[in-house]
C-alpha cells in the first residue's frame, strides 16, 4: 500500500472520530442544560410558601418561613416607648389592704432606751402585691330524706355538680378546659399545673374529656354564631395549620366582625386524592 492511501486512511478515521466526539459533545451538553433547568424548577418549587404564591398558610406545615423584619421607621421625631400624654399602666397602692403587717422598733438606735411606749412620730407604708394562698376549696352538699306521716320517705336532690362522693366543681374543670383548649397544654401538662398550684390531682383522662363536655354546653352559642355567619354579606375566612392526633389539620376561620362572635372548625388537609379541601360552607339557618 501507497504512503498516500496510507495518509488518507488516518485522516478519514481521525475525522470520523471528532464528528462521534462532537456528538456527544453536543448531547452531553443537552444534557446538562435539561438537568440544570429541573434543578431550577425543583428549588422553586421547594421555595414556594403562603408568603410568595397562592398557597394557604395551612400548607407551610410546621416549617413555616421567619417573618420579616419590618424597618424601624421614624415617624416625624417620635421617640421609642411611652408617648407623652398617654395613659400609662403601673402598680399603685390601694387605699383598702387585705392585711396590714406593722414593724415597730424595739429599742433606740441613739442610746438603746426601750420605745414600747414612745410616741408614733410618723408612718412610710409599703404595699406588696403577690398571690393568696391557692388551695383547693370543698364545698359537701348533704341530701336529707325526710319521713311523711304518710310513710313516704323523701330525698333532697343534689346540685348539679355534686355528681359524684367526691368531684371537682365547675371551676376546677372550667380550668382544665382553659389550659388544654385556651393555651394548647397537652393534658399530662395541665393536670400537672393543676396538681402543682391547686393540690388538684386530676388524671390526663379526666381532662381530655373535658373539652366535649364544655362544647356540649356551647349548643346555642354555636347556633347563634352560625345564623350571624349566614346573614353576613362579607365572611372573612383564614386558615391555621394545626395538629391534631399527629396530623396536620387546617382550621378554616369564619369572622363575622372584629367585635362579634367568631366560629371555627378542623377539617383534614387534603381529600384522599391528594386534591385540596374547600372551607366548609356555612348554610342559612343549618350547620356547618
Amino acid at each position: 500500500m501507497s504512503p498516500d492511501l496510507d495518509l488518507e486512511a488516518t485522516v478519514a478515521v481521525q475525522a470520523m472520530v471528532i464528528d462521534q466526539l462532537r456528538e456527544a459533545n453536543a448531547r452531553l451538553v443537552a444534557a446538562n442544560a435539561a438537568l440544570q433547568a429541573r434543578v431550577a424548577e425543583l428549588e422553586r418549587r421547594l421555595g414556594k410558601d403562603s408568603s410568595n404564591s397562592s398557597r394557604p398558610p395551612s400548607s407551610d406545615g410546621l416549617g413555616k418561613p421567619p417573618a420579616p423584619r419590618r424597618e424601624r421607621r421614624r415617624g416625624g421625631g417620635r421617640a421609642p416607648g411611652k408617648q407623652p400624654g398617654a395613659p400609662g399602666a403601673h402598680l399603685a397602692q390601694v387605699p383598702d389592704p387585705d392585711e396590714v403587717v406593722v414593724h415597730r422598733p424595739v429599742v433606740c438606735e441613739g442610746c438603746g432606751g426601750d420605745l414600747t411606749l414612745a410616741p408614733v412620730m410618723g408612718v412610710e407604708a409599703r404595699q406588696v402585691f403577690d398571690l393568696p394562698k391557692v388551695r383547693l376549696w370543698v364545698c359537701e352538699h348533704r341530701a336529707e330524706r325526710r319521713a311523711c306521716a304518710c310513710g313516704q320517705v323523701t330525698a333532697g336532690v343534689f346540685a348539679e355538680q355534686a355528681r359524684a362522693a367526691a368531684c371537682y366543681g365547675p371551676g376546677v374543670r372550667g380550668l382544665g378546659v382553659y389550659l388544654a383548649v385556651g393555651h394548647h397544654l397537652p393534658v399530662e401538662r395541665a393536670a400537672q399545673v393543676l396538681g402543682d398550684a391547686l393540690g388538684a390531682s386530676c388524671s390526663a383522662g379526666t381532662l381530655a374529656g373535658l373539652p366535649a363536655e364544655a362544647a356540649r354546653g356551647l349548643g346555642g352559642f354555636v347556633d347563634r354564631v352560625r345564623e350571624q355567619l349566614a346573614g353576613a354579606e362579607v365572611a372573612h375566612f383564614d386558615e391555621t395549620g394545626a395538629r391534631v392526633a399527629g396530623r396536620l389539620h387546617s382550621r378554616p376561620l369564619g369572622v363575622h366582625t372584629a367585635a362579634e362572635p367568631v366560629h371555627g372548625a378542623s377539617q383534614a388537609r387534603r381529600c384522599g386524592d391528594g386534591r385540596r379541601r374547600s372551607p366548609p360552607r356555612i348554610p342559612r339557618g343549618g350547620g356547618a
